[in-house]
């Protein structure tokens, strides 16, 4: 089916005007995205205002019709490369400026002689470098590196590139060869290309804003909102994972803390000071285990750590080296509350077999109840192995 220009640029106002309205609304329900999504609308719209004054750019005397028209479109690019930027906090305010005069300039110095050329093929040089950026800065980001939806960004962004590069580059030596139908054919393809691109590009930003929210509220929904490590149900599913992973081969070990004494911390002290203990004792922990250790908190004053490989087979040093860290840093060190607190441990360990992790937590908390009793501020290992090994 043939469409004439009018209609594809009726097309393409409409779509990008219900791609700004939809990404604005989406930014009520993403307030950490919202500045994001607020510049990307303002992109889509000031593309659509654009590609309106295209109809009318005959209109006006000279080359002011075509010159504002295609500085609007720019000025639309170069918000969505802002947008885009400003996932990972970036601005290009200086080089959108600069490029916005070079661009004005251009067509002061063409005239009503030379707008066709300009219009045709020279303008499409700064839209070709703005997508390019854009691609890149996607490329570029580490945040959004997990998501399937940047993959398609790129993409997207990047064949666009490579659309206008053609139109800057080639088409004018194809026009030369072939005559004005192929300039005139050339127009329809890029607005059926630009009505893609204004449908394709702002739904899958409206995806990756998505996927990054899912994921964030599933890190939430893993993460223990006072301490910032796991909490129990992470410490299982993250736990079952990497014991099942790993199969009956190499060391696997199990460290149950309890804190000493944490009622009489909060009776004493007061629960701010108690909330605070367990934080200090999450970072200390933290900072002695590793990143790599699987570090939660299970409810109120009791945390747990699995451990494999050679961390599991220090795990005995390791969990000492908490013990005594803790209470040093707790009493007067760099992390000092002044106050008392310390912390008993106990630790299961395994080589060769693959545990149940709910049983192997159990056989450690036998061995921490023995620490307890033992007056605490100390590490005891279970002996005793009585757990059923998983086929």
């Amino acid at each position: 089916m043939l469409v004439d220009l009018l209609t594809l640029y009726l097309i393409a106002v409409g779509t990008l005007l219900v791609s700004a309205g939809m990404t604005f609304w989406e930014h009520l329900t993403h307030p950490e995205r919202s500045k994001t999504l607020r510049i990307l609308a303002s992109g889509y719209a000031t593309l659509a205002i654009g590609c309106a004054a295209v109809l009318f750019r005959r209109d006006l005397p000279g080359a002011w019709g075509s010159a504002i028209s295609n500085l609007i479109i720019l000025s639309g690019y170069l918000l969505i490369l802002h947008g885009v930027a400003s996932f990972r906090g970036r601005q290009y305010r200086l080089f959108s400026a600069g490029l916005l005069v070079v661009m004005a300039a251009i067509w002061i110095v063409a005239g009503a002689r030379w707008q066709d050329v300009v219009w045709n093929y020279a303008s499409s040089i700064p839209i070709a470098m703005v997508s390019a950026m854009t691609a890149l800065e996607m490329l570029r980001n580490p945040t959004m590196m997990a998501f399937p939806a940047r993959r398609f960004v790129v993409a997207i962004t990047a064949v666009h590139t490579l659309f206008y590069t053609f139109r800057a580059l080639i088409l004018p030596w194809l026009v030369a060869e072939f005559g004005a139908p192929l300039q005139a054919a050339a127009s329809k393809i890029t607005l059926y290309e630009g009505a893609l691109y204004s449908v394709i590009l702002p739904m899958t930003l409206l995806k990756l804003v998505r996927e990054e929210r899912h994921s964030h509220l599933m890190r939430e929904s893993h993460t223990d909102y006072l301490t910032r490590i796991g909490n129990r149900r992470w410490f299982f599913e993250e736990g079952t994972r990497v014991i099942e992973g790993r199969g009956a081969q190499g060391s696997i070990a199990v460290l149950a803390f309890d804190m000493d004494h944490f009622k009489a911390i909060n009776d004493r002290y007061g629960h701010q000071m108690g909330d605070d203990v367990l934080k200090a004792f999450a970072d200390i922990a933290r900072g002695v285990l590793g990143p790599d250790v699987i570090l939660a908190r299970l409810g109120g004053e009791e945390f747990a750590a699995l451990l494999w490989g050679d961390d599991a087979r220090r795990s005995q040093a390791l969990g000492a080296t908490v013990a005594k860290t803790f209470a040093e840093a707790i009493a007067d060190g760099a992390q000092s509350l002044g106050i008392p607190a310390t912390v008993s441990i106990g630790l299961a360990a395994f080589e060769n077999e693959r545990p149940d992790l709910a049983q192997a937590l159990s056989t450690a908390d036998r061995a921490l109840y023995r620490a307890k009793s033992l007056g605490g501020n100390r590490l005891e290992v279970a002996h005793a192995m009585t757990l059923t090994v998983a086929a």
